[in-house]
Order: structure tokens, then C-alpha cells, then sequence
């Protein structure tokens, strides 16, 4: 499907020509025809695809459309003193700000006003925009539950409301917090309900805020885009950090996301990037909003290369030009990678991801290939090429050391990871070859932390 073909206002078509779109991606084509006819939409999509597109630019062309209905010679005063008319949910600040960017570009010439709202800084410079009148609303739950609370925010005049990233809504806890708000909501609405996946509990969540949804399927979770080259470096810890550097300094890379499990870790290879000369910030959790925000725009601007980053806070990043993603350490979930690698090769552009592989992580690899339904090509034309292949007897060891460490529970403190309680507990996870000696240190060096925090001391 061509843009140019669709039934959408000459402003909107501009601002869509401007970004350079042309073709329709799948979710666009699927879905925008719908939203158009006014039609609930239940869409499975993973990041990547073009989702937002696929909802602001119908969502655009609906609200000029019910503005322009009112329009009495230019006379837009009834509509202006409307509330908010279509509210847009996502679960990260990141990701929020993302969205407002996106319908910042495409309701260019427009005249329709938007902004964005989220927790984490304070509220005085986002109910300034409120007060001053806002057709599209993007907004993280909590931050909107205390604005409605407050009376600033009234949900009243809402045509469409738009549920993006429901699935990791779920994970992070919101659930309670968007069924309060949709009890806030107008009867009379269109709502589009979005999602990486489609288990029991996000359908459920579905019927309850759709009805006689449209449904659209678009590239499962478990498959990677075919415009992202996939390489594998076998390598062992202690020269993650050199092939690292090497790649940096010897590859044509235009920019990169580095991901690391844990935010001590992103800290460290952010450091050791601009160490080597190459412009890097990390961002996760413990960064303050303003820095996350900054390194953003210093990414995109260039004056950056590299953004190191967890799984949470990597959500939102949406840079069609990003030319390479690096694993520098394999995430132990295979729907992570994916989604990981997903943050390249965007709007029809190639892109290329890297995975450094120690001894340990031989195992998620095996994972991640099932899922992804293929093998993932070796790269041994570096100085650090090991061979990872374990024996049974050393998988058998590796098992029996996993649970005789908690194995389980570091498994699940990476799950909580992904899911933005990132834990440097998560990092001490099994390495290699670690003797009972390294375990007894590692032991003596935990009562010792406990000792220093009876006594004051900082918990690092």
C-alpha cells in the first residue's frame, strides 16, 4: 500500500513525505484502514514495525476530520474548549516522549496541539501545557492517574483511546492502574489496543476495552526482521571488553546500542567506550530523567555514537537509522533478543546486530536460536574466537552449579531486570570456571558489605 493512496488531508500527506515514507509497512497497511473506518483494533505488533504510525496517522486524520465538522468559517472555538480527544497509554517515560515526537512530526501544519506526561520530574511545566488546551494526550499511567486525580486532566470530550505496549504494561504492575482509567472513559469511543503478545491475560485485558475489535497479527515475537544481519562472536568474558573496542574502532559504525543486563554494568562499558575515544552515555533507571532525555537527543544528533542500556530503559529508543545493535551480554529471556535486535534495521533499512557469547551464555544462544527458527552465523575473524561448544559433562556442571547457586533465582531477578528492576546482584551471576576458593571470597566479601551497612556504610 502507498501513502499517497489513502484518503488523508494534504497537511497530513506532507508531514508523511517529509519523514520519507512512501510504502505502507504491514501493521500500516492492516490497521490504518480500519482506525479510518472508526473500528476498534486488537493488534499484536513488536517494536519495529511501525507501529505508531500505523495508529497516530489515522487517529490525525479522524480528529481533523471531527474538528473540521464544527468548523463554522474558521470558527474552531467549540472545539477548543474541548478536553483531551484522544489519549495515548504507554508504560516507560521513554517511550511516551517517543510517541509525542512521532505525532509532533506527523500532525505538522496540522493545528492540532499535543503533549506529554509522565513521572519521574516534576508536574509544573506539564499541566502549563495542559491548561493551554490538548487534542492528543500521551501519558504513563501513574502521572495521568495523579493529574486526573487533581482535577487537571478530564477525559469527558476523548474520541479514541489508544493502549500501546499492553504487554509490558502487565509486567510492570499497571494493571490496576489502567483499569481505573478506562472507568474514566466516555462509553461512546474508539479504542486501539496494541501488544508484542497475545497471552490469556492481555486478551483479557482486550475484551474488556474493545468492541468487535478488528484484529490484526504482524510479525511474532518470535521471529527477527530479515533486514537485520545477525553475527555471533564466541568470546570469553575478559575480552568482551577488547572486542568491544575493537569493533568500535575499526568497523564503520554510524551509531550503536550497546544492552547489558544490569545498570552497574551499562555504567561500566558506558565509561570504558569514552575511555577509547568514542562518545557513549548509558541510561537506565537510576539516571535521572533529564540525562536520559539528553543522551537521547545527543544520540540522534551524533554527538554521541554509542548509548549503553538496559532492557526497560532502552524501550522508546526509535531511531530508523541505528546501524548496529550489540548484545555485550546475551539476555537470558530468547524474546528479549529479539526485541533487542529489533531496535535496528527499522522503515525499510538493513542493520546489524552483534552478540558477544562467553561460556556461560552458551546456553541462551541454543534458546534464542530455537525461537528464532535458525543459526546465528559465527564470527571468528577477530582475536578473541574461542570454542564454546560445552560437552555434556561440562552442561551437566553447569546445570548443577546454576541451582546450587540459585540458579532459578537469578533467573528471575533477570526477568525482573528486563522488566525494569535491574539488580547488580543479577551481574554475579555463574562465571566460568569460578572455584570454591572465588565462592568463599565472593561469600567473606557479601558479609563484609553487610558489616560496612550496620555501620553506616553505602551498599554499592
Amino acid at each position: 500500500m502507498i501513502f499517497t493512496d489513502l484518503p488523508l488531508y494534504k497537511t497530513i500527506q506532507s508531514a508523511i513525505a517529509e519523514k520519507g515514507y512512501t510504502h505502507a509497512t504491514p501493521i500500516q497497511e492492516q490497521a490504518i484502514v480500519p482506525i479510518l473506518e472508526g473500528k476498534d483494533l486488537l493488534g499484536c505488533a513488536q517494536t519495529g514495525t511501525g507501529k505508531t504510525a500505523a495508529f497516530a496517522i489515522p487517529t490525525l486524520q479522524i480528529l481533523l476530520e471531527e474538528r473540521n465538522k464544527g468548523n463554522n468559517g474558521g470558527d474552531w472555538s467549540g472545539w477548543k474548549k474541548q478536553g483531551v480527544k484522544c489519549l495515548i497509554v504507554t508504560p516507560t517515560r521513554e517511550l511516551a516522549i517517543q510517541i509525542d515526537e512521532n505525532i509532533r512530526a506527523y500532525s505538522k501544519g496540522t493545528g492540532l496541539k499535543h503533549t506529554v506526561v509522565f513521572g519521574g520530574v516534576k508536574q509544573h511545566s506539564q499541566v502549563i501545557a495542559l491548561k493551554r488546551g490538548v487534542d492528543i494526550l500521551t501519558a504513563t499511567p501513574g502521572r495521568l492517574l495523579d493529574l486526573m486525580n487533581q482535577g487537571i486532566i478530564s477525559l469527558k470530550d476523548l474520541k479514541i483511546f489508544i493502549l500501546d505496549e499492553a504487554d509490558r504494561m502487565l509486567d510492570m504492575g499497571f494493571v490496576n492502574d489502567i483499569k481505573k482509567i478506562v472507568k474514566e472513559l466516555p462509553v461512546k469511543r474508539q479504542s486501539l489496543f496494541f501488544s508484542a503478545t497475545m497471552p490469556a491475560s492481555i486478551v483479557g485485558l482486550a475484551n474488556g476495552l474493545l468492541t468487535n475489535p478488528v484484529r490484526v497479527t504482524v510479525a511474532p515475537v518470535s521471529s527477527a526482521a530479515e533486514t537485520v544481519m545477525q553475527k555471533l562472536f564466541f568470546v570469553d568474558t575478559p575480552n568482551k571488553q577488547k572486542l568491544l573496542r575493537d569493533i568500535l574502532l575499526d568497523r564503520k559504525i554510524k551509531s550503536v546500542l550497546v544492552f547489558t543486563r544490569t545498570k552497574h554494568k551499562a555504567n561500566k562499558i558506558a565509561d570504558f567506550i569514552n575511555e577509547i575515544g568514542v562518545g557513549a552515555a548509558a541510561i537506565h533507571g537510576n539516571k535521572s530523567q533529564n540525562f536520559r532525555q539528553n543522551a537521547l537527543k545527543d544520540f540522534k544528533s551524533g554527538k554521541i555514537k554509542a548509548l549503553v542500556a538496559t532492557d526497560l530503559a532502552s524501550r522508546g529508543i526509535d531511531i530508523d537509522q541505528l546501524s548496529h545493535v550489540i548484545n555485550f551480554e546475551i539476555p537470558n529471556e530468547p524474546e528479549t533478543y529479539v526485541h533487542r535486535i529489533g531496535r535496528t534495521g527499522r522503515a525499510q533499512n538493513t542493520g546489524i546486530a552483534l552478540s558477544f557469547c562467553d561460556a556461560t551464555e552458551v546456553g541462551y544462544i541454543n534458546d534464542i536460536q530455537r525461537l528464532i527458527g535458525k543459526k546465528i552465523k559465527v564470527d571468528q575473524e577477530h582475536d578473541y574466537h574461542v570454542t564454546h561448544e560445552m560437552s555434556n559433562t561440562q552442561r551437566k556442571r553447569e546445570n548443577y552449579i546454576q541451582n546450587s547457586r540459585g540458579g532459578r533465582g537469578n533467573r528471575s531477578r533477570d526477568s525482573r531486570s528486563s522488566g525494569g528492576r535491574s539488580s547488580d546482584r543479577s551481574e554475579r551471576g555463574v562465571r566460568n570456571g569460578r572455584s570454591s576458593k572465588n565462592s568463599k571470597n565472593s561469600k567473606n566479601s557479601h558479609s563484609e558489605r553487610t558489616s560496612n551497612r550496620g555501620r553506616g556504610g553505602r551498599k554499592r
